[in-house]
């Protein structure tokens, strides 16, 4: 029970705020005061009301990691300060090309920035802070090959390992051939039971099957 606050709570680690209400992701947050605050046991997203939020990170009890973003001064930082934001704001973006390569290990590049896509006509999102460069994917490619990973208790959505080499051929003129070719190669190397089907699959999907089948056949 927190005396000064007059609640009961057993925290989170990350929370996000959206307009007036604030989303609290794993653990439980069970609140004794007003309606507006609701209770999760599940480890479901419930609500809290701003006052209780600010009243926290001013008791030194959150720590501001980002616009709209906290956690727990006792908790541990976030292994993935770039996705987290990007996850929690934006719920539809999926995690694609370097960045994707870089977290499946298929890249020795350092991604300079987050590289996301989006459905075709989306609204450009607006991450303060993190450099982000979109990509526009249209169905079914956007929609295909979608992995949900769990970071730091926030559900990521990242291209799968097959599908992300495939969109690296398919946008070879912008992060380069080179990139994509290494994937293939890395990939090749260090995947147990590669999927070539499925990559093959994914090529045709995004209409690269004919540039991708000679790098296929040279590996195999």
């Amino acid at each position: 029970m927190d005396r000064k606050l007059g609640h009961k709570l057993q925290y989170p680690q990350v929370l996000y705020h959206a307009s007036r209400r604030h989303r609290i992701y794993e653990g439980t947050f069970a609140l004794h005061s007003e309606r507006r605050h609701a209770s999760n046991e599940q480890g479901n997203p419930a609500w809290v009301h701003p006052r209780t939020l600010y009243a926290l990170r001013d008791a030194g009890e959150l720590v501001q990691v980002g616009r709209g973003l906290y956690r727990l001064a006792s908790a541990p930082q976030l292994t993935s300060p770039d996705l987290i934001p990007i996850a929690m704001r934006v719920p539809r973006a999926v995690v694609c090309l370097i960045s994707a390569l870089a977290h499946h290990g298929l890249t020795t590049q350092v991604p300079h920035s987050v590289e996301i896509a989006l459905p075709s006509r989306s609204q450009i999102p607006k991450i303060d802070g993190i450099p982000v460069r979109v990509f526009w994917y249209s169905e079914p490619s956007f929609s295909s090959g979608i992995n949900v990973v769990s970071i730091d208790g926030v559900s990521v959505r990242i291209y799968s390992a097959e599908k992300t080499i495939a969109d690296s051929f398919k946008y070879r003129n912008k992060i380069g051939i080179d990139v994509a070719i290494e994937a293939l190669r890395t990939y090749r190397e260090r995947k147990r039971k590669p999927d070539f089907k499925a990559i093959s699959a994914f090529a045709k999907l995004n209409r690269v099957e004919r540039i991708i089948r000679p790098y296929l056949e040279s590996i195999l």
